[in-house]
């Protein structure tokens, strides 16, 4: 779980006027259950309606920095902090943009001028800052720890001070003292739903699954627009199903339907969707992806991301010309303009084979080649993106459309540290030996490919028996004088794998056992080896008693 969101703002009474209270409090609640568009619309208002309280604009950038809409956030905390009530808690804001880039000196100075304004006893406004210190994307948690404490010393019934000081240690990894300040925070506030629902969280953190669950089905059976409760049942049951392999589908069936709860209880926000758009590119559900893709994809503010889910969904789902738009809109526009997001091996790989569906659909060889142009950038961008070719060249295989496996899967074939790198090759030389084996002008160039990527296939897994017989195979095929040693080797390896393996006897290779048998026989016939070539053949005629070839070139060796 991502703890800028995990909880709500401080629950601190900061407004002048009455009805202007009961606004903002609106607001915060909106923004404990992640309502963030609701609550924008609101603080809008304020904003708009109240431009002298200072505490409107700190909060509107505050629910943008949680969208990570930094530069949005950014103009509402520069206005913020020339209003005349309170518009130096917008340095907090300020404070913490530079923060997350990393620039802390800048963001000491921020929080000095906050605290400038600051009275000494205004100890919600204080915790902003440790708040501020744990939201950031590079978190302190001592300096936020070190605030928390000071203020329970002076105030030790401050529950939102136990709230953060718990906060500090989880980002410590300190889960039994986090845990016991968590606790302290509720038993003094028991409308403080974070306190309880990050109690739960660490009991997920025990990997008690069930626990956890049931306590946010509690929290969310009295606050049943609590949105993050809904979240973390879903990633829960997700995270469960990833170690409870017979009820795996059932968890996940589960997960999907609490992300639903989840955006709900937002109010549909964008933010939540694209949450649920993670789960199912996890899940590869990619019907489901698509369709919520499509939902948000044009919606302003929305994670640019979407746009890489929506190629994978669409090329999955076979809507080649789709996948491509997306593709090439994310890598061509998207990235150059976020600081955020990089391009990945999964992006070109995509991009690569969608281009050559659309090729395949058009009959179009310039997008073929700039497919496989694509899928060589994949390998460039990310080697281990190599490992998930052989999924891709394993269908077409079965398709017969041996051509294209060789084009997908030679070029993942050629990354030794591939997780595919043995089958790429086995795949590659097979579907050679399949185009070779009949004659024709380019067969014997074709066969010698095979050979050549079933040596690579065996040099890198010794008993991968296939890989030796289809060698020898396309050996004998190209019957040059060359080719006769290479030939009798592989059948020769095909025999020691299975002898390994001790499969030898199983019925299902038996054809391919007699073949490898009466090929060795015969070349050791052919080179005077007669003993040899005798003791073999007996072999087949054990397997096959009626072998006519091998009884008659017993009997010719004999005479």
């Amino acid at each position: 779980m991502d703890k800028k969101y995990s909880l709500s703002l401080l629950v601190a009474v900061l407004a002048s006027s009455g009805l202007f209270a009961q606004d903002l409090s609106e607001a915060k609640k909106a923004i404990q259950d992640e309502q963030y568009d609701k609550a924008k619309e609101i603080l809008r208002t304020l904003v708009s309606s109240q431009p002298n309280d200072g505490i409107n604009y700190y909060h509107l950038g505050d629910v943008l920095l949680r969208e990570d809409q930094s530069d949005s956030a950014r103009y509402y905390f520069d206005k913020g902090v020339s209003v005349k009530n309170k518009g130096s808690l917008n340095y907090i804001g300020l404070a913490q943009i530079e923060l997350d880039n990393n620039r802390v000196s800048e963001a000491q100075a921020n929080f000095a001028k906050a605290e400038k304004d600051i009275k000494k006893k205004d100890y919600d406004e204080q915790l902003l800052i440790a708040a501020a210190y744990l939201n950031t994307k590079n978190p302190n948690a001592k300096a936020a720890q070190k605030i928390a404490q000071e203020i329970i010393e002076k105030d030790y019934k401050n529950p939102t001070a136990y709230l953060l000081l718990g906060r500090s240690y989880l980002e410590q990894k300190n889960l039994n003292d986090a845990y016991s300040a968590f606790r302290n925070a509720y038993d003094l506030d028991n409308s403080l739903i974070d306190a309880k629902f990050q109690m739960a969280m660490i009991t997920k953190k025990a990997r008690a699954y069930a626990d956890a669950i049931k306590a946010c089905e509690e929290i969310v059976a009295t606050n049943p627009d609590y949105a993050p409760a809904h979240r973390e049942i879903a990633e829960i049951y997700y995270m469960w199903s990833k170690v409870n392999a017979p009820k795996e589908k059932e968890f996940i069936a589960k997960a999907g339907e609490n992300y639903k709860k989840y955006i709900n209880a937002t109010g549909g926000s964008v933010d939540a969707k694209m949450r649920y758009a993670d789960f199912l590119v996890l899940t590869d559900n990619f019907p489901e992806l698509e369709k919520i893709a499509h939902e948000i994809k044009d919606i302003k503010g929305v994670n640019p991301r979407i746009y890489r889910y929506l190629g994978f969904a669409a090329y999955e789902n076979k809507h080649y010309q789709t996948s491509v738009e997306a593709l090439d809109k994310f890598l061509k526009v998207y990235l150059k303009e976020s600081n955020s997001l990089n391009a990945i091996g999964r992006d070109y790989m995509y991009l690569g084979l969608a281009e050559i569906g659309v090729a395949k659909e058009n009959g179009d060889e310039a997008t073929y080649q700039k497919g496989l142009a694509h899928l060589r950038d994949a390998v460039k961008v990310e080697e281990a993106i190599a490992g998930e070719f052989n999924r891709h060249g394993l269908a077409l295989f079965r398709q017969e459309k041996f051509q294209e496996v060789i084009d997908i899967l030679s070029i993942s074939a050629d990354v030794k540290n591939s997780s595919g790198y043995v089958y790429d090759n086995y795949y590659v030389g097979y579907s050679y030996y399949f185009l070779g084996k009949e004659d024709g002008p380019e067969s014997k160039e074709l066969l010698q490919k095979s050979s050549d990527y079933l040596t690579k296939a065996i040099e890198a897994s010794p008993l991968t028996q296939d890989a030796y017989f289809f060698k020898a195979r396309a050996n004998r095929f190209l019957n040059t004088i060359e080719s006769q040693e290479p030939m009798f080797e592989a059948y020769k390896g095909y025999i020691n794998a299975l002898t390994e393996k001790n499969e030898l006897k199983d019925q299902g290779n038996r054809d391919k056992v007699i073949e490898a048998y009466t090929s060795i026989a015969t070349y050791y016939a052919n080179h005077d080896q007669n003993s040899e070539a005798i003791t073999v053949f007996n072999k087949v005629l054990e397997l096959d008693p009626n072998n006519s070839f091998a009884k008659n070139t017993i009997d010719a060796i004999k005479q």
